[in-house]
């Protein structure tokens, strides 16, 4: 009887050794680290009539820019305007053939004039949302693979 009760208790203590204990973690959000997944610019151009917007809807692009993203200036404007050409035609040829390409995933050409300066700050966002969207979904718009 002492042997049963004795190999019952080990096997209870080795039943609650073993099983896997929960702990609730709460993360404190700071009300200044908050980020938004839209983004928009709206940028002047040389006359007051021009301005050039980009409009991001993309769950997770703002924390993936923020960790990830190369700082500004970086790159050169001559860099991210002839990457952005490559892949903005690719997308828009993506867009038209939706037997072919997903879609969910290219609903919506992008109008991106080559003769226009749109400034650097819309190149450098529309890149690293080129860059994003191919790391996310597993796409490649170009020949060469996407580079951060």
């Amino acid at each position: 009887m002492k042997k049963v009760l004795f190999l019952m208790l080990c096997a209870g203590f080795f039943v609650y050794s073993c099983s896997v204990q929960e702990k609730k973690i709460t993360q404190k959000k700071d009300d200044n680290q908050k980020v938004s997944d839209t983004i928009r610019f709206t940028l002047g151009a040389t006359n007051e009539d021009s301005e050039y917007e980009i409009i991001i809807f993309e769950p997770g692009f703002s924390a993936w820019m923020q960790g990830y993203a190369r700082p500004r200036d970086y790159y050169s404007q001559s860099f991210l305007e002839g990457k952005n050409r490559i892949y903005v035609t690719e997308w828009n040829l993506r867009c038209i053939e939706p037997s072919r390409y997903n879609p969910d995933l290219y609903q919506q050409q992008i109008n991106y004039r080559l003769n226009v300066d749109y400034g650097y700050e819309v190149n450098y966002q529309l890149y690293y949302y080129f860059v994003f969207f191919q790391q996310k979904y597993k796409q490649q718009l170009a020949p060469f693979p996407a580079r951060i």
